[in-house]
């Protein structure tokens, strides 16, 4: 049986499928968040997931730069034991883009998410149309690290949950050094796993066009949430149930 099973494999990498798709059902997941959130912001998909019997990692990543941000969920991989399915909401789709190459990541999880090229960077991604509404309530503070108007906050970025929940997540939010817009994607890891995408369809933040172009570029199984941009937040069992899909490879 053993042989078979062997053979089984040959033949799916011969024919093109990825070895990481070829694989057992993944039972960790290690969730990356965005910019001007925190860790907390995947509380609630964290909490479904370990009711599923996942082992879940939450990475707490500095927002100081790319390279910082992959470095951290680099440690945190690392510490997995087995098949991993690694997921990043909004700027944490670039940095899964970066640190999916690892050979413990199955497949990839986009959630609202930038999933730049090769040589892209975002300040490219987000000049080529005019800025939404959330980008226009971004501000820099003197050191260039970026912060959403904590009074735009509640309705630009998680505009579907009570406005008490959204001033709560405001109070949390943790700027980005503005540079790292600047730093262009090396890796591109959703060439080298299988992909999911879930698009946010009102979501006020990044275009819900650009994150149609981005799943279609990674052919992505693709999913379409009614939500705004924290779809993490406000429709934490449909994000879930996409990963728990990728999981098990379907």
């Amino acid at each position: 049986m053993k042989m078979l099973a062997l053979s089984l494999l040959g033949v799916l990498q011969a024919v093109g499928v990825p070895a990481a798709a070829a694989t057992a059902t993944a039972h960790n997941v290690v969730l990356v968040p965005g910019a001007f959130t925190d860790k907390s912001s995947w509380d609630k998909v964290a909490h479904l997931l370990r009711e599923k019997g996942f082992k879940v990692s939450e990475v707490d990543i500095p927002l100081t730069s790319l390279e910082a941000d992959v470095a951290a969920t680099r440690k945190v991989l690392e510490a997995q034991h087995g098949a991993t399915i690694l997921v990043g909401h909004s700027w944490g789709g670039v940095v899964i883009g970066e640190a999916g190459d690892d050979p413990k990541v199955n497949a990839l999880v986009y959630v609202a998410a930038f999933a730049p090229d090769k040589g892209q960077t975002l300040k490219a991604l987000t000049s080529n149309g005019p800025p939404t509404e959330g980008l226009k309530a971004v501000r820099p503070d003197a050191k260039g690290f970026l912060s959403i108007d904590p009074a735009a906050y509640p309705h630009v970025f998680v505009g579907d949950v009570p406005v008490a929940e959204g001033e709560e997540l405001a109070k949390k939010q943790m700027p980005i050094n503005g540079a790292a817009f600047g730093t262009p994607a090396v890796v591109a890891a959703w060439h080298l796993k299988p992909t999911y995408y879930a698009i946010s369809a009102n979501d006020l933040m990044i275009p819900p066009q650009a994150e149609a172009f981005f799943a279609h570029r990674m052919k992505a199984t693709t999913v379409t949430i009614q939500s705004s941009h924290a779809s993490p937040v406000s429709h934490p069992a449909a994000v879930a149930a996409l990963i728990e899909e990728a999981a098990k490879g379907r």
